[in-house]
């Protein structure tokens, strides 16, 4: 049994949601985690913790909580009305700030590892030599943090890929819009059409094993790259 129209509409728009996600994260996510792994600021422990609490709340009640602060009456709501855009619940927009949220730690902790891991001596030999803070970042940490870079993509891709509970909270289940793989997958098992939702599953179970394969034969390979730059 071929997957269905509906079951690729839903394939692609997972995949666009994660790519998305996935680049909005990177590029917030890197001078946080720059910030956290260098800084000795009392604020470090509770923006740590503000990070990490997607990975012990529930998806629920994060996607409530979001979708309150994205309603016409919430903050993020009146914000944007005022600016006269569209409210984001319900809309693929909304998926992407959900999504960032949830994702924020995958992205985050691998980052900011890779960059504690660098220490501070080859930035010092690099300030001997004049080089600036922008170069010193560009040509030393990047490269050496390049491992992490690839956890990080990796790791956010498919946990925003995952995502159920927060998507659905936010999105709804709006056909071309919101609905993405795993609640189509629960539109399976609620018509209890079990063929079809086993094979959506399995081919994100098979399509994730390959995503996180990719990750560890990657990263072997870049952290060997790594330690050649250090020595």
């Amino acid at each position: 049994m071929p997957l269905s129209t509906a079951d690729w509409a839903a394939i692609s728009l997972s995949l666009q949601l994660a790519t998305v996600t996935t680049c909005i994260l990177l590029l917030l996510g890197t001078p946080l985690a720059w910030w956290l792994a260098r800084t000795g600021s009392w604020l470090k422990g509770p923006v740590a913790a503000i990070v990490a609490l997607p990975l012990v709340l529930p998806p629920t009640v994060l996607g409530f909580y979001l979708l309150m602060a994205m309603s016409p009456t919430g903050p993020v709501g009146r914000l944007t009305e005022s600016l006269g855009l569209v409210t984001l619940p319900f809309t693929f927009s909304g998926l992407v700030v959900g999504s960032v949220c949830y994702s924020l730690p995958f992205v985050v902790q691998p980052l900011q590892n890779a960059f504690a891991a660098i220490g501070q001596r080859p930035l010092e030999m690099a300030a001997t030599l004049r080089a600036d803070a922008w170069d010193r970042f560009f040509h030393i940490v990047l490269p050496m943090a390049f491992p992490g870079f690839i956890s990080a993509s990796v790791l956010g891709f498919a946990h925003t890929l995952g995502e159920f509970g927060v998507v659905l909270m936010i999105g709804g289940n709006i056909p071309g819009e919101t609905r993405v793989a795993s609640v189509q997958i629960y539109d399976h098992v609620e018509a209890l059409d079990y063929a079809q939702a086993h094979l959506l599953a399995g081919g994100m179970i098979v399509f994730s094993f390959l995503i996180l394969l990719l990750l560890y034969l990657t990263s072997d390979k870049a952290a060997v790259g790594s330690l050649q730059l250090r020595s």
